[in-house]
């Protein structure tokens, strides 16, 4: 057990009159687990399933929006409609249970958001001046707004408190309130405009209504921008007095700082870092508006790890750490700390797959632990079979044969992996490769540690064929072989291509100029081009689609799009590599156009790279369906009801087999993870 009386993140805090039970919190964030714009089961899940797991406190929302002209943006809470109540009630007293503070995050969005949204009213700003983010063009808001919202955020506070919620913090960075700060988006000449006293007016007006609403004593913080680190917007020392002025106030009970601004895509990227990006880049930001105001201060920006937490409470430059990533990874952080079991702990690597998919229209998944946000029907803690202990063989240590054979131990089965490879991760240990994303070796790690702490063996350098697993004693087989690169349809050049594999796996140079044909849109071809542009080849980059890298977010398109940047990259969208034949020294690249047949441009190059993502290898799997009880059949009803899905198709089969992950079809980590999950917990 950890010695709570020595750690700083298991010490309490006294938040005024609210008793924290340690210091580790998970930030405001929108997981767009809502429907209709309400926190129910699958949102209120989440949440208690990290007060299950030991969190002081819980921040809900990532912006819930106060009136029908702030329409979420990505599935934002609708804190104007009195329903929210109920279920925020339901929400809070199930943390509660557990002696875990529940408070919610509340704002309007001003021009962080579209007119073609929820009711489709006008977006409006402080001034008309758009964020290229979201793109809607706002309309400079007027004093029928100003007093209209006002308002609008008193009664939204006073729902909340309604709710029980143990407080609310305010949205000040990127959304209307410091759009009003921010010599950026504000050129009024008003009384709202122009000097520090004029911008912060609409600010601490709403902060008034709101006190005269809920009373002195509900908590009430703000997380705020304390420099936008922008020429053009609000200085660090502006900032800091404003940090100072809130302090002061009497209003405010606690600070949750930010640094930077979140206009577009780049820009928020250095807010909220993504791998291959610095740990904590902001943390001695926020101890310095810790030592300047002598104020309670949170904070949390890519605090992935126990050891940063512990070292931010414990050399005072914050009150309270934020590890909310690393929360949607593991949720049982704090009872693993607690307990003397930090090296159990599930690490996040900085995939960034969960705000990814929120920031492209979907819901926050983790992109190695696909319980979170599945907790109604995945467990996060794997139980015992309550049937029989089952030999099982696991055939392939990729992500997908690792999860396997994790959740089969955990069930208490006889588990055994075979890898034909030296070492264990299949494809993560090829797109490790790229120094930038390392960091995505931890899936790897943190099973391979777990394996060795249940007992599973893992053999390498062993290539499995059809007689090898018949004469083992195994009653279930999951083959978790996953796919190999495969070249796009072309009419001619086949033999002339190299894969994207060729060029992370470094068993192919580079050699310019490049034509680098993507036709799957996700990591593996972006990983190939980055490496061939940082290495100074002349690259061009052809994409079939609209737009290139469709099967990825805006967070993990930035360093990409960044290096594409460069003088020796062209990128060339809409346009499909057809055929590529050799003239001389040099290829020839014919490329057309899906819109236009008769459309034909040729490229003289020295190489062509293709990416049409992998081909399941599934040879194996084939030669064993015959042996098997359920002939390699998942009943998909069953599955999705939670139920056992391998039923028996041959009398005379030696086991049940499955087959997991690429092995099926290319899709990508977060699926196999999924896949291996959701029928091993079941088995």
């Amino acid at each position: 057990m950890a010695d709570q009386s020595n750690d700083p993140l298991l010490q309490p805090y006294k938040l005024r009159h609210l008793a924290l039970k340690n210091r580790i919190m998970s930030t405001a964030h929108e997981p767009a687990y809502s429907e209709d714009g309400m926190p129910k089961d699958r949102y209120r899940l989440y949440h208690l399933e990290k007060a299950k797991g030991g969190i002081a406190m819980t921040m809900t929302a990532g912006s819930a929006s106060v009136a029908p002209d702030s329409p979420p943006a990505f599935g934002n809470l609708l804190a104007y409609k009195d329903e929210v109540v109920p279920w925020l009630k339901k929400l809070t007293d199930d943390c509660h249970e557990h002696d875990c503070a529940v408070m919610i995050q509340l704002t309007h969005l001003g021009r962080r958001t579209g007119w073609n949204k929820g009711d489709w009213l006008p977006v409006l700003a402080p001034s008309p001046v758009r964020e290229p983010a979201h793109r809607a063009f706002p309309k400079e808001i007027e004093d029928w707004d100003i007093e209209r919202i006002v308002g609008d955020y008193a009664d939204a506070a006073e729902r909340m408190q309604a709710a029980g919620l143990d407080g609310i913090e305010f949205e000040a960075y990127g959304h209307l309130m410091d759009q009003f700060w921010s010599p950026a988006t504000n050129r009024r000449e008003d009384e709202f405009g122009g000097s520090l006293d004029n911008r912060l007016r609409f600010s601490n007006m709403v902060i008034d209504a709101v006190r005269r609403r809920v009373g002195p004593d509900f908590i009430v913080g703000i997380r705020m921008v304390a420099d936008e680190d922008w020429d053009i917007g609000l200085s660090r020392a502006e900032g800091m007095e404003i940090a100072r002025r809130f302090a002061k106030s009497g209003k405010i009970d606690f600070l949750n700082i930010i640094k930077g601004h979140i206009d577009h895509d780049a820009d928020l990227n250095e807010v909220i870092p993504i791998q291959g990006m610095r740990s904590a880049p902001h943390l001695d930001f926020a101890g310095d508006v810790r030592a300047e105001t002598k104020f309670p201060v949170f904070h949390g920006a890519r605090i992935a790890d126990v050891a940063t937490a512990r070292h931010a409470i414990a050399e005072g430059k914050l009150d309270m750490v934020g590890m909310t990533r690393a929360h949607i990874a593991d949720p049982h952080i704090v009872n693993k700390i607690r307990s003397g079991r930090e090296a159990e702990i599930r690490p996040c690597v900085g995939a960034t797959y969960c705000l990814d998919r929120i920031y492209e229209g979907g819901e926050a998944l983790c992109i190695h632990n696909a319980a979170t946000g599945r907790e109604a029907i995945i467990p996060h803690t794997i139980p015992k079979t309550e049937g029989k202990v089952r030999n099982a063989l696991v055939i392939g240590a990729g992500p997908a044969g690792l999860e396997a054979a994790r959740v089969l131990a955990e069930r208490g089965h006889k588990v055994e992996v075979l890898e034909a490879m030296d070492e264990a991760g299949g494809q993560i240990n090829l797109l490790a490769r790229n120094p930038r994303r390392k960091e995505m070796i931890g899936i790897v790690d943190w099973r391979v540690a777990e394996l060795e702490r249940l007992g599973v063996p893992v053999h390498y350098n062993s290539y499995v064929e059809e007689d090898e697993v018949l004469g083992r004693d195994a009653d279930l087989v999951i083959v978790a072989t996953g796919g190999m690169p495969q070249n796009p349809p072309l009419l001619e050049g086949d033999g002339l291509v190299v894969s994207s594999w060729d060029i992370i796996a470094g068993t192919v140079k580079p050699e310019g100029p490049v034509l680098l044909f993507d036709d799957n849109g996700a990591h593996p071809g972006m990983t190939a081009a980055e490496l061939i542009a940082n290495q100074g080849v002349e690259l061009e980059l052809v994409s079939p689609e609209r737009f290139f890298a469709p099967e990825m977010g805006g967070m993990n398109h930035v360093p990409y799009a960044r290096a594409f940047a460069k003088p020796n990259v062209r990128v060339t969208i809409n346009t499909r590599l057809l055929a590529v034949r050799r003239d001389g020294n040099s290829l020839i690249a014919t490329l057309g156009s899906d819109f236009d047949k008769s459309s034909r441009i040729e490229r003289r190059v020295a190489q062509v790279v293709v990416e049409h993502a992998t081909e399941a290898n599934d040879g194996l799997y084939k030669a064993l369906k015959p042996h098997s009880r359920n002939l390699g059949a998942v009943d998909y009803k069953a599955l999705i009801a939670r139920k056992f899905p391998l039923g028996e198709r041959n009398a005379e089969g030696r086991f049940d087999l499955v087959r997991i992950g690429d092995a099926v079809a290319s899709r990508n980590i977060h699926a196999s993870i999924y896949e291996a999950l959701r029928i091993c917990s079941l088995v």
